[in-house]
């Protein structure tokens, strides 16, 4: 069983995600300052089976990549187009409104949110083509600083 590491990269900070493709599951998704990334993927190649590492191609995703430059397996650098927009829709699905919460106004909910590590999750599923579960009850917006 191995994993794959999903990078959406930014001048300060990144979402990252940890996911199994074949089970289609997510294990760890966070928000991490950039200049934490390195040590940060080195930390969870030891520890984890990494078969690759995918990153978004936008802010800072070159400078990122040469961070990562002693991960010996495959980088991969994939569209990240609209993946901010797309995923205040996505955090919707994977965490729904209910009851009386659901009288107010959805954007209520993500005023503050970081939703990098969502966005990371968009890339990996378009980089895959399908749609990846949670593993346990994650919370996307920690950070790691």
């Amino acid at each position: 069983m191995s994993k794959v590491i999903t990078i959406d990269p930014g001048k300060s900070k990144c979402g990252l995600v940890l996911a199994e493709i074949t089970e289609k599951k997510v294990y760890k998704a966070i928000i991490i300052k950039s200049e934490l990334i390195e040590n940060y993927v080195r930390n969870l190649i030891t520890a984890e089976d990494i078969s690759q590492i995918i990153i978004g191609n936008g802010t800072k995703s070159l400078e990122i990549i040469d961070k990562l430059d002693f991960f010996k397996k495959e980088i991969i650098i994939f569209e990240e187009k609209n993946t901010t927009f797309r995923a205040k829709a996505r955090y919707f699905e994977l965490f729904p409104i209910s009851g009386l919460k659901s009288l107010i106004p959805r954007e209520v909910f993500i005023l503050n949110k970081n939703l990098d590590a969502i966005s990371a999750l968009i890339i990996l599923e378009d980089y895959c083509k399908i749609k990846f579960t949670l593993n346990q009850n994650i919370d996307f917006k920690t950070w790691l600083k």
